[in-house]
């Protein structure tokens, strides 16, 4: 049952809209219903592995559990007799704070692959608020281009919507030059309507360029289509409105390429080609990448690869 004051969340569905669940369902259903020819999955295939935020956020993580993970990261495959036809690295790695200094030494000054770490008490949130914008400011003298802090669910549920924003901005601010990717954690949300609202909320006070994300992956129930669907229809509505673009993140539980290409196709038909890009679409993900890449072997040879011939720095995490 959620906590939410009923006034407060009233009001701001009425200037936002409420969310259409069995619409949103109905929709989303159709989604993996679209065919892809071969051309066209291929280049589907690679987008995705270009979206990966390649992730391991464990307790037994170490320098040498990143590094090899950068490496992957940077090289997802041996493309060996298929060097005329590379393929991309991932976006980011994903780390802990500790793990950052870690990932700068193994991806180097110029690397293409971007270095995110989770912060603000990462994944519960609850921590003061100084403790959580230490974190940031640690992370980001550490090497963070992108940071991916969590919201202050209790705030939200209790209709607290100042508080939330007002340290989604101190968090903001202490991110400097980092992009942010703010985590809903939609399955503490608990309904279409309040993972709409939220996502508005963080929209107004973060920057063009800065995501919402649906999930830390540590809750039982992660980034679905329908949760992925309410978000990016609130990116379109609210870039109707006002002009900025704000990216998306879906993590957690996305571990297929077939799931992958069906978010990508919600997206194509929500948001258009403009979202189709590292720069606006994450996956937040660590087991998801050997399957894009056996799907891709399978397109090239006409044959599944055994999983052993992949490295295994992702599947682990």
């Amino acid at each position: 049952m959620s906590l939410a004051k009923p006034a407060s969340i009233r009001r701001l569905l009425d200037e936002i809209g409420p969310v259409d669940a069995v619409g949103i369902e109905d929709r989303v259903a159709k989604f993996s219903t679209r065919s892809l020819k071969r051309g066209s999955k291929v280049l589907g295939l690679k987008l995705a592995i270009s979206m990966v935020d390649l992730t391991t956020l464990e307790g037994k993580d170490t320098p040498g559990k990143v590094a090899a993970l950068c490496a992957k990261a940077l090289h997802p495959h041996d493309d060996g007799e298929h060097a005329d036809d590379p393929l991309p690295s991932v976006a980011a790695v994903c780390v802990y704070p500790a793990m950052v200094r870690a990932a700068r030494d193994a991806l180097g000054l110029f690397s293409p692959v971007k270095i995110a770490s989770v912060a603000t008490a990462f994944p519960s949130g609850q921590a003061p608020l100084t403790t959580r914008l230490a974190e940031v400011r640690a992370a980001v003298a550490d090497g963070a281009q992108e940071i991916d802090m969590v919201i202050n669910r209790g705030a939200f549920l209790a209709g607290e919507y100042a508080r939330m924003q007002d340290e989604i901005a101190a968090v903001v601010e202490a991110c400097g030059n980092s992009a942010l990717k703010v985590i809903l954690e939609t399955s503490e949300l608990e309904t279409y309507d309040n993972i709409r609202a939220a996502s508005f909320l963080a929209m107004e006070v973060i920057r063009p360029g800065d995501f919402i994300k649906t999930s830390t992956g540590k809750t039982s129930a992660n980034a679905t289509l329908g949760n992925n669907q309410v978000m990016i229809d609130a990116i379109r509505d609210f870039y109707l409105d006002t002009g900025i673009a704000i990216g998306m993140k879906p993590a957690g539980g996305i571990r297929t390429a077939k799931q992958a290409l069906t978010f990508l196709v919600a997206v194509k038909e929500t948001l258009g080609d403009a979202w189709l890009t590292p720069k606006r679409y994450r996956f937040g993900a660590s087991s998801l990448l050997n399957d894009l890449l056996r799907q891709i072997e399978k397109e090239r040879t006409g044959f599944y690869q055994a999983p052993y011939l992949f490295s295994e720095a992702a599947e682990s995490y």
